[in-house]
């Protein structure tokens, strides 16, 4: 996973880079405001401050957009030139206005990078370390702000320090971003796959995960493209085809899915369990309970939390279930091949693909994923050849009674399959269906089903049994089309995957699933700004100041300007701590534990600062509460509302709007951050600082209610399978509203 992590933290230098403006702009204004005689023009020096803001909210109304339509490496390419230009024009800087416009061109970049980053970090990793990588923007944010304090820290001792050259030198890590992004960051494979560059993707996903077969991802990111379909949530005992106990409450005869492996003579059989999936089950119960005692918590949760309650701890980005599946797009053992399909292996070695002349998608992938042609069922086959077989050089499963599917890792223990049904009608006419499955291993301690044992050429397990319990996702898959299985009576009929991207961008918004993810993005960004963060920043150096620091620090001779950078450069320094604990538990623990966990003692901090400012104390008792309680608030924001909504909101949407949500997601954040930012000077003249606390701590508790009841658990899930929750649960919603 090693290419995965440098590419995220090559991404994240653009977050350095919006911490690094931030801090630069607070120090500089001190001397900006001397030399240009604001002191008497307090709206002229909070219009320079506020322009990086207002360039951020102007950029993020069309960035997703374009970042779905350009992909995300052209825009954050962009983002470096305007943090280049905007750092040049800064140093320049003639008079005001310009000044003015060095920091809106900065403010374009901040923008750009606070919307892809978190999309192209969660495109672009794996499912088990996609949080840790995702809390990255927020430690290289955090690191830029204490290294840019130091800087102006620095040069503030000097005899006459120029704001110039403090802003002027974000030229310097700026353009080491560009060098990144042009030489370094490759396109979002997730984007490629949905405008139908399937060569250039599967290549990507070769560097990002260091092997060869990433056939089993390919898969998935194909699956993604679709939004809306119809899900059902089932259950299968799975084992060698001879060792299935006749006992179980299985449901045999034409239910039974026969998959086979690489190896000749090696299968499973796959056998649907009656009466549904222990996670539809426990999803289900969990509902009918919550309308017995009137629960507000939303049905997703509980469908989340029951997948999470029944997986395994062991996923990885192997196969659990199926070690011994084939590539898709590798040719293995005795694979069949088809040469119509053959089109990747055709280009010899030192030849360049066809992507690499930026052909666009029709050049990359001329015929659909599956030949229409040749997929009529084949009743007898043997290990390595099965319906599915013009997949390319695909391992393959042929079901009993016409049922076939191949399956592959997706990440996190999970498997995507295919089943290929054929049936009779009563004219005698043949119809099928093809169906897209995403499995995972349930886990029952104590208990056969579930242990993964003795499995058929190296299966670990425990030897009690030789099945696996696995709940699926049932639905159908992206590229299958009922108006092209008309035109073609053999087989299932595929689509481009370019053509599957395209779609209505309102009918997609209008999605149930999509909605739903939507109220949990924005809902999460809008409490995060009124949860105090700004408040507490501003109120930082003054009860730094009352604990004694200032005085410290002036005894040795450091003017008070310096020494309010100084403090500022402690408390950045102080988060960096807890950030990289929060990169550690993001995936163990996951988002909603670390949100649960870290708010309360948000509201414990908030509390206290209200009543050490509303009750009369010794002034050094005061101070130490004031200084234990802003360190803790740093310290638990960092580690969850900090870096969580960001990351939430850059995995729950579908590939095809994902750039578009998260888009509406930041703009919300900067609206509202431009609101408290503004507001808060009003607020501490109207109600005072413990009033600005106590309402802080009020929109805490709501966050809390808020995360309890609306905001599901995604750690370890590729963002696929997520996306497909989020669309089960937004109907189980419904119906139970409907009902």
């Amino acid at each position: 996973m090693s290419g995965a992590v440098l590419v995220a933290v090559a991404a994240a230098i653009g977050n350095l880079l919006q911490g690094w403006d931030n801090a630069t702009i607070a120090g500089a204004v001190l001397y900006i405001k001397k030399e240009f005689h604001l002191e008497s023009n307090p709206s002229m020096e909070g219009l320079i401050v506020a322009m990086s803001l207002i360039g951020a909210t102007l950029i993020t109304t069309w960035s997703g957009g374009v970042a779905d339509w350009l992909g995300r490496r052209p825009m954050l390419i962009l983002s470096s030139v305007l943090y280049f230009v905007g750092s040049l024009v800064m140093l320049w800087s003639p008079n005001v206005y310009v000044l003015l416009l060095g920091r809106l061109l900065d403010g374009f970049g901040v923008g750009l990078v606070v919307t892809l980053v978190p999309i192209y970090i969660s495109e672009t990793a794996p499912p088990e370390i996609r949080g840790l990588l995702n809390t990255l923007p927020q430690f290289t944010g955090s690191g830029g702000m204490f290294l840019s304090y130091c800087m102006v820290f620095g040069m503030s001792l000097m005899p006459s320090p120029s704001w110039r050259l403090m802003l002027g030198v974000l030229f310097v890590p700026s353009l080491v971003f560009f060098f990144l992004t042009i030489f370094f960051l490759p396109e979002s494979p997730r984007w490629l796959v949905s405008k139908g560059r399937m060569l250039e993707a599967k290549r990507v996903l070769q560097r990002l995960r260091g092997r060869e077969d990433v056939s089993g991802e390919m898969a998935l990111l194909v699956e993604g493209l679709g939004i809306g379909g119809e899900t059902t949530i089932e259950e299968y005992i799975i084992g060698p085809a001879d060792d299935v106990a006749d006992d179980l409450d299985i449901a045999v005869d034409k239910d039974q899915i026969k998959l086979y492996g690489a190896e000749e003579g090696l299968s499973w059989v796959a056998r649907p369990v009656k009466g549904g999936s222990t996670v539809s089950v426990l999803s289900r119960l969990g509902s009918t309970m919550n309308r017995r005692q009137g629960s507000l918590v939303d049905p997703l949760v509980t469908l989340f939390g029951s997948v999470h309650e029944k997986m395994p701890e062991t996923g990885s980005m192997r196969s659990a279930l199926f070690p011994h599946f084939g590539s898709m797009f590798s040719v293995g053992g005795n694979q069949p091949r088809n040469e119509e399909w053959d089109e990747e292996n055709l280009v010899g070695e030192g030849e360049d693909y066809p992507t690499d002349r930026g052909e666009d998608s029709d050049d990359d992938l001329h015929s659909p994923l599956i030949s229409r042609q040749t997929t009529s069922m084949e009743k007898d086959m043997h290990s390595g050849q099965g319906p599915l077989s013009t997949f390319r050089h695909g391992s393959q499963v042929q079901g009993a009674h016409g049922e076939g599917a191949g399956s592959m890792g997706i990440g996190g223990g999970w498997q995507v399959a295919w089943k290929w049904t054929e049936r009779e009608d009563e004219s005698g006419q043949k119809e099928g269906g093809f169906k897209r499955i995403y499995l995972h291993q349930e886990g029952f301690p104590g208990s056969r089903r579930g242990s993964i044992v003795s499995l058929p050429g190296g299966g670990e397990g425990t030897g009690e049994a030789e099945f696996v319990q696995a709940s699926a996702l049932v639905s159908q898959p992206a590229l299958y089309s009922k108006d092209l299985l008309r035109e073609h009576t053999i087989g299932p009929a595929m689509v481009h995957p370019s053509g599957t991207a395209k779609g209505s961008l309102w009918h997609d918004l209008q999605d149930p699933g999509v909605k739903r993810a939507l109220f949990v993005g924005v809902g999460l960004q809008i409490l995060q700004q009124f949860s105090g963060i700004n408040g507490v920043l501003y109120y930082t150096p003054q009860i730094l100041e009352q604990a004694g620091v200032g005085i410290l620090l002036s005894n040795l001779g450091i003017s008070s300007s310096s020494s309010s950078l100084l403090i500022s450069a402690l408390t950045t320094f102080v988060m960096l701590p807890a950030i990289a604990v929060a990169m550690r538990l993001m995936d163990l623990s996951g988002r909603r534990t670390l949100l649960l966990t870290t708010i309360p003692i948000l509201i414990s901090s908030l509390i206290v600062l209200v009543i050490s400012n509303l009750v009369h104390m010794n002034s050094i008792v005061h101070a130490v509460l004031s200084t234990v309680s802003v360190v803790l608030y740093f310290c638990f924001f960092v580690m969850g509302f900090g870096p969580t909504p960001n990351i939430l909101c850059s995995e729950i949407f579908p590939t095809r709007v994902r750039g578009i949500c998260i888009a509406i997601c930041a703009l919300t954040f900067w609206i509202c951050d431009i609101i408290v930012t503004y507001s808060l000077p009003v607020l501490l003249k109207s109600i005072g600082l413990a009033g600005v606390f106590g309402m802080y701590a009020v929109v805490c508790c709501i966050s809390w209610a808020f995360v309890y009841l609306k905001v599901p658990e995604t750690k370890g899930m590729p963002l696929e399978v997520i996306t497909e929750f989020f669309s089960v649960g937004a109907r189980q919603a419904e119906a139970e509203k409907n009902n």
